[in-house]
């Protein structure tokens, strides 16, 4: 039988394939019944759209493959904590479970700026894991992050060598 670390590790996967075409290296797993059903990584930068969020186009895929907007039974493994919009459409798909590695500071709503899927003011609430595999998904992101900051860095020691 498969552990979250196993099916975080498939989320990673993902975030690789996001980091490896200059996304922010972001995946996400949905899993029902000890099975994937869908797999996503983030794709804003490719599509131009603000919304492809990996943990949205992972519900779009399940929801396609089910044939149904209801992923009552199904659990959802992402490697950074959801952002606002994300646990809405979380929330709105009517998944069970949130496992996610990395928290966010700057947008976390399953814990650290709020906590939109455990909110019992809405009409539906899922199970929240935090921290799975999250030095992984933290080192994954900290270092797409300092590699864009260090090609900025040498683009401008170039520009004053020109200049």
């Amino acid at each position: 039988m498969r552990t979250e670390e196993d099916f975080m590790r498939l989320a990673l996967v993902e975030a690789e394939k996001a980091r490896d075409i200059n996304e922010v290296p972001i995946g996400a797993v949905i899993v029902l019944d000890g099975e994937v059903i869908a797999s996503a990584h983030n794709l804003r930068e490719t599509e131009q759209s603000a919304v492809a969020h990996a943990e949205v186009l992972a519900i779009e895929q399940a929801c396609k493959k089910l044939g149904t907007w209801r992923l009552e039974n199904a659990e959802l493994y992402v490697t950074l904590e959801p952002c606002p919009m994300c646990s809405g459409a979380i929330i709105l798909s009517r998944i069970k479970k949130v496992i996610y590695g990395a928290t966010d500071p700057k947008a976390g709503c399953a814990g650290t700026l709020m906590n939109l899927l455990e909110d019992e003011r809405f009409n539906h609430q899922c199970e929240v894991v935090q921290g799975v595999l999250q030095d992984e998904c933290g080192n994954l992101l900290s270092n797409f992050f300092r590699a864009i900051r260090e090609k900025k860095k040498a683009s401008k020691q170039i520009e004053k060598l020109n200049g």
